[in-house]
């Protein structure tokens, strides 16, 4: 079921967002590019902090064979945006593998009933599925962190102690607020010596930090520890919070609420109907409320609680179901947990709509692609709207055209430049009318603006969309002379 729905998710939504751009274009440069390190992308776009390489490395050799053979092939129709969506499958396919680990793990703890009823509930709601395949930070180390939980559940804790420390080290230091309460928990309840515990960290972390070292800095060519100086940027320097701040209790008013859907609710049963769920809810409390105190929230940073929670939303479920004929008011309350499950799934049908129509860039160059004469010579501006909803280097899939993303580009003198434009709707819209004039329009991107309520129409929840990009050619009288596809101020393919 699980590996349905994470391809569901994938194929619905192949495109990514810019909080996946670095994995995205590293796994591109890896891949294409090998050890060619002048041709990669992020030493030309480096970002504020840099990203480990590990995840990236890790994923595209696992991938490599099956690109290698399709590249091989020579088949007209596989692109370079093929294999994106390969090297998503890929990453989808170890969340789910260690996710499906961890459900076995609930099916040795808490029973069979309990792991299908975990398993159901996982899959109705939205947010765990979809992001599986996403190439964020976040679900790069999603694997490490299902396995850990699964080790604790297990109680098998030299496997837990080494994966939360390569996890921490390497991928994302916030996990030590995670990870470390559930090695202290284990300390204090005497099931874990601090000794073997402190024994087997220390050495794990100093091996993954000389791991990331070594290669990060070869492929950064600098000397750096990535989360080191991304765990100082966000949590010492705090300067997160330039990406827009939240209110303090935003992750239990919003972010749990739409990633938990009516499953929310039953927490506080499934920890008084099964005492051995309140470790698990304490831990993932005490991780929201500690992130809280950072002003930068985003839903995709709490995302490692989920099977906790839904761990003990699981035992609620099964409880409530096990005593349906006991009497009329545990039928209706496991009618109750029942019926739940179909509004998760009612959520989750309206979000991925809302996420279908949420990537104009990517299906803005793909249209682009689709309408230009493959052989044809282009110089494409992709503007920074473009740039952060859908397009990658994987989807620029043309060795002889020019792809440029420069920002901030002055659209009357500089625009003329370029053969095709996809540019914000608003931007076309507000420049000179002797811009628009140089260009005719060959297609609007329309999407997401925002959610309604009509109770005249069913299901009464209405999802309205607006343009958002344009497509611009400049008109045949005016263009410009033949792109150089030998200058290197752009990407090359």
């Amino acid at each position: 079921m699980e590996w349905v729905v994470a391809t569901v998710h994938l194929l619905v939504c192949p495109f990514t967002k810019v909080e996946e751009s670095f994995n995205v274009q590293a796994m591109h440069d890896l891949l294409y590019h090998g050890t060619n390190l002048s041709a990669y992308d992020h030493l030309e776009f480096p970002g504020v902090v840099p990203r480990t390489f590990l995840g990236p490395v890790f994923i595209s050799s696992l991938v490599y064979p099956l690109v290698f053979f399709l590249k091989s092939c020579g088949l007209p129709n596989v692109t370079r945006f093929i294999t994106q969506i390969i090297i998503r499958a890929g990453l989808g396919f170890c969340v789910i593998l260690s996710f499906r680990h961890f459900t076995n793990a609930v099916r040795r703890r808490f029973g069979s009933d309990v792991a299908r009823w975990f398993l159901i509930i996982s899959c109705s709601q939205f947010h765990f599925m979809f992001y599986a395949s996403r190439p964020l930070p976040n679900i790069m180390v999603m694997p490490l962190v299902l396995l850990a939980l699964r080790c604790w559940l297990l109680r098998n804790h030299n496997a837990l102690i080494w994966f939360s420390s390569v996890a921490v080290i390497i991928f994302r230091s916030e996990l030590a607020a995670f990870l470390g309460p559930i090695l202290l928990y284990e300390v204090l309840s005497k099931r874990l010596s601090l000794f073997k515990c402190l024994k087997i960290g220390l050495i794990t972390s100093f091996l993954s930090f000389l791991t990331s070292v070594a290669i990060d800095s070869y492929i950064w060519q600098r000397p750096t520890w990535p989360e080191g100086e991304v765990f100082w940027f966000n949590a010492v320097l705090n300067k997160s919070s330039q990406w827009g701040t939240m209110p303090f209790l935003w992750y239990w008013y919003s972010a749990i609420p739409r990633a938990l859907g009516f499953s929310m609710f039953l927490i506080p049963v499934g920890v008084y109907l099964d005492r051995r769920t309140v470790p698990l809810v304490a831990v993932s409390v005490l991780f929201v409320l500690l992130y809280s105190f950072l002003p930068h929230k985003e839903l995709r940073f709490i995302m490692y609680t989920f099977p906790l929670f839904n761990t003990s939303i699981a035992c609620a479920c099964s409880r409530l179901w096990a005593g349906k004929n006991k009497s009329f008011l545990r039928l209706v309350l496991s009618a109750v947990a029942a019926l739940h499950v179909l509004g998760n799934l009612l959520i989750t049908g309206t979000l991925l709509t809302v996420a279908y129509k949420n990537y104009p860039g990517g299906l803005a160059l793909q249209s682009l692609t689709a309408i230009i004469p493959q052989d044809s010579p282009a110089h494409i501006y992709i503007d920074n709207l473009a740039a952060q909803t859908g397009v990658t280097r994987f989807t620029q899939t043309n060795d002889l055209w020019i792809y440029n993303k420069t920002e901030n580009l002055n659209f009357l003198d500089e625009a003329h430049d370029f053969t095709h434009l996809i540019i914000e709707a608003k931007s076309a819209y507000d420049s000179d009318s002797r811009f628009i004039k140089s260009f005719k329009v060959l297609g609007t991107i329309e999407g997401f603006s925002h959610l309604s309520i009509d109770l005249k129409t069913f299901p009464f929840v209405q999802i309205n969309v607006k343009p958002k990009l344009l497509i611009l050619e400049c008109k045949k009288s005016m263009l410009p002379p033949k792109p150089d596809v030998r200058k290197t101020d752009f990407f090359e393919l």
